[in-house]
């Protein structure tokens, strides 16, 4: 069925075809990626667009001795499958399998890990000033893609690669796009570069009339900044930062990239390419709806027909979204901020409904939490919705300028807990520990739908600083839509069940597995208590002297979150110091980077699923 991926293992591999014969090896690649992940395991539009650039890098450049740094991560399909793991490459993100990013352990080609925007400069930078420091002869690459470059980490990179003057080369992949569509002012920026009519169409004519290799050819790149400067009036953005500005250039013409990459490899010092590429390359129903097809789950790679699950139950992210609308419905105080997960939070329905007073910032967490702690210092109520994993970029930002100074900010964070398929980089593991600590936080888990509408409402209301965390998926199905809103006591748990020698102590949404098990242990001959703590921060005291004073044996805690520094280690260490001196039992994630699979997989091997949580329940 191909005729060159089979036989392409390695970067060397790949340089025994011909530049002609890369265009039919780029298409091969790509078809392979659309029918390997259709069962709904991988990002597909950024890695289709990134072909060229993946293939022209590696025929090019002497990888893996030369690095290449992925950022982010979804753009790298390509480089796995050219790079020897092209037949486990059907099994990506799954137990066992594959990574859905690069990781230096899974392979020598993997310069730096993936996951999160915005790190490869910085990275780079560090590789291609040790290169030099130790006297080794190698080149440096950082391709920095799907808005990646919004994030204020690019530009600290930017800026001292630029000042050091390091041998360093950042491709800057523009497909004009982040998960969703990016907004920015750069992006505008670069949208005027390519599109310049007139510095393209002079750049092309000059290019065909002295052929490559001539004098004048040469004389001609020793000169082209100066024609830029003169043609586009803020072409010196990149410049400013002493970076050689190159581009723009197809980046989805492998031919081409091959030729710009092979001259750019022998010049020296800081340079950027700028690569225009399109979103979902090579496949129509990706490149005429990126957002969708970032990672649209399982589809037909024949049809393009996107195959929805079937599920009554709605994620917690959609409550998240409507609630805010019906939040601002009745209060002109209240705005939304993402930066740049508008439908992945499902703050795209704030934005359509009031798009006044919805605020895309970008990959910039940081700057959405402090342009939030702005918004609130002159009175408005900003909901600040950031991934769990996003949000440890920010942490200062909620020491300094929220929490400090008791600023009324919701800081509502999505993706809590184990999420599944993207793995160590993406699980929100360390939220409660890491905000459990800051002084003047309150800190919600709602354990279903209802709870989290009504604590977004009473968070509205509080005019202090805020943080709910909610999983990925959906919850147990209650009917939470068009309810009055009610607001929740702050620091009051519930029981939801009496019993008797064993407690059951949950924090969040990991509780409805934990009230499962418990009907399990019932049935079993057992008869546990169980409580919902509903909140990380203040924990509830009546409930914990309910425990003391309540003649049981075992407590059982169960979150979806660090074990260490987690809510079950704050809880024991409060019964002991209440005088309790019965046995504690901590459920949740172990002092490790938990790997990709299946949620359920993953809950199995921390122990919070059904079965782990009725075993211990049931332990003598």
């Amino acid at each position: 069925m191909y005729k060159y991926l089979n036989s392409i293992n390695s970067s060397a591999d790949l340089k025994q075809l011909s530049p002609s014969q890369l265009p039919v090896y780029c298409e091969e690649v790509r078809h392979y990626i659309l029918h390997s992940l259709a069962g709904g395991t991988g990002h597909i539009g950024s890695s289709l667009g990134a072909v060229e650039l993946a293939v022209a890098l590696h025929y090019v450049f002497d990888t893996p001795d030369d690095r290449i740094i992925w950022d982010v991560g979804h753009q790298a399909y390509a480089h796995k499958i050219i790079t020897g793991r092209r037949d486990e490459f059907p099994g990506l993100r799954t137990a066992e399998g594959i990574g859905g990013f690069p990781r230096r352990s899974e392979s020598p080609y993997d310069a730096f890990v993936g996951g999160h925007a915005s790190v490869s400069i910085s990275a780079a930078l560090g590789m291609a000033t040790a290169s030099q420091l130790i006297g080794e002869e190698r080149k440096t690459v950082a391709v920095i893609g799907d808005g990646a470059m919004t994030g204020g980490l690019a530009f600290e990179g930017l800026n001292n690669a630029g000042t050091v003057g390091a041998d360093l080369l950042v491709i800057l992949n523009d497909n004009h796009m982040a998960i969703d569509h990016n907004r920015s002012a750069l992006k505008e920026y670069l949208l005027g570069i390519s599109t310049s009519k007139r510095y393209n169409r002079l750049k092309t004519r000059v290019w065909r009339m002295f052929p490559a290799g001539s004098r004048l050819h040469n004389a001609f790149k020793r000169i082209k900044n100066a024609f830029k400067q003169g043609l586009l009036r803020h072409s010196n953005l990149f410049e400013s930062f002493k970076f050689r500005y190159f581009g723009p250039v197809d980046g989805n013409d492998v031919v081409s990239l091959v030729a710009v990459l092979s001259d750019l490899r022998e010049i020296k010092g800081p340079k950027l390419l700028h690569t225009i590429t399109t979103k979902g390359k090579g496949f129509a129903q990706a490149e005429q709806d990126p957002v969708l097809w970032h990672a649209p789950g399982k589809y037909n790679p024949e049809t393009g027909e996107v195959i929805r699950s079937k599920s009554d139950a709605d994620k917690f992210q959609d409550v998240f979204g409507q609630t805010l609308v019906d939040l601002a419905c009745q209060d002109s105080r209240i705005v939304g901020v993402t930066p740049a997960m508008p439908t992945g939070c499902s703050m795209d329905l704030l934005a359509k409904a009031m798009p006044d007073r919805y605020f895309d910032v970008g990959i910039a967490e940081g700057h959405a939490v402090t342009f939030s702690a702005g918004l609130a210092c002159e009175g408005l109520v900003p909901f600040c919705n950031i991934y769990s994993t996003y949000m440890q970029r920010a942490y200062d930002n909620v020491i300094h300028d929220v929490a400090l100074q008791g600023l009324g900010v919701v800081m509502c964070l999505d993706r809590g807990g184990l999420v599944g398929e993207d793995g160590a980089t993406h699980h929100g593991a360390y939220d409660m520990a890491y905000m459990s600590c800051v002084p003047g936080l309150t800190i919600a888990a709602p354990y279903d739908e209802v709870e989290l509408r009504n604590m977004m409402y009473t968070a509205s209301q509080a005019g202090s600083p805020w943080v709910i965390r909610y999983p990925r998926g959906t919850g147990r199905g209650a009917e939470w839509r068009n309810r009055p809103f009610e607001s929740v006591e702050v620091g009051r748990g519930r029981r939801l069940r009496k019993g008797e020698r064993v407690a059951v102590l949950s924090i969040g949404a990991v509780g409805i597995a934990a009230s499962q098990a418990v009907e399990r242990a019932v049935a079993e001959g057992a008869n546990p208590a169980h409580y919902d703590m509903r909140w990380v921060k203040p924990l509830d005291e009546q409930i914990l002297r309910e425990v003391v004073g309540g003649e049981f044996e075992r407590v059982v805690t169960v979150e979806d979150g660090s074990l260490i520094g987690g809510v079950g280690q704050n809880i024991e260490i409060r019964l002991h110091e209440m005088g309790w001196n019965g046995k504690v039992v901590r459920l949740g994630i172990p002092d490790r980077f938990i790997e990709h699979g299946t949620p359920a997989e993953l809950h199995a091997e921390c122990n919070i699923d059904v079965d782990s949580i009725t075993r211990a329940i049931l332990a003598e």
